[in-house]
């Protein structure tokens, strides 16, 4: 059960994000069609959600190999596949590192300064710590990859 939960980790926090997202937007639809205002608060949730749907998603890309890497480098020139992918994992997990670095930052100024959000008066960091998780997510994931990638290479 835990296996199959760390297999999928991405995905059913996706499904529940979705959800999450697809109630709000019609809670949203439902009160603009019958009392002709919208609920600010329900938009800053599903852009939240947004966000961490899309470290979930890239996460979850890599895990399965679904990303663009250097397909059309290694159909040209097959010899360096053995070279090709972990530079692209290389180069993958070095963006997102400093991506993640520079979103710690952002996390620090704005628990300094106490900014919240603008209809919910959340602490903004909540929002913004799903770039840094997200992010140790997708380097978990390509480190996964590259793992099977050479024990593949071995077989």
């Amino acid at each position: 059960m835990f296996r199959k939960l760390q297999e999928n980790l991405e995905e059913v926090a996706g499904v529940v994000l979705l959800g999450i997202m697809a109630v709000f937007a019609f809670l949203n639809v439902i009160t603009r069609y019958f009392i002709h205002y919208s609920f600010a608060s329900t938009e800053e949730i599903e852009v939240a959600c947004l966000v961490w749907l899309t470290m979930l998603g890239a996460a979850a890309g890599f895990r399965r190999g679904a990303h663009l890497g250097f397909n059309l480098l290694e159909l040209r020139f097959p010899s360096l596949r053995n070279v090709l992918f972990p530079l692209a994992s290389v180069l993958t997990i070095l963006t997102v590192s400093i991506l993640v670095w520079i979103s710690i930052l952002q996390i620090k100024d704005e628990l300094a300064l106490g900014i919240t959000s603008e209809a919910l008066g959340i602490p903004q960091w909540l929002y913004t710590l799903a770039i840094p998780v997200g992010g140790l997510l997708v380097i978990l994931r390509v480190l996964e990859a590259w793992y099977r990638e050479s024990k593949r290479k071995q077989v």
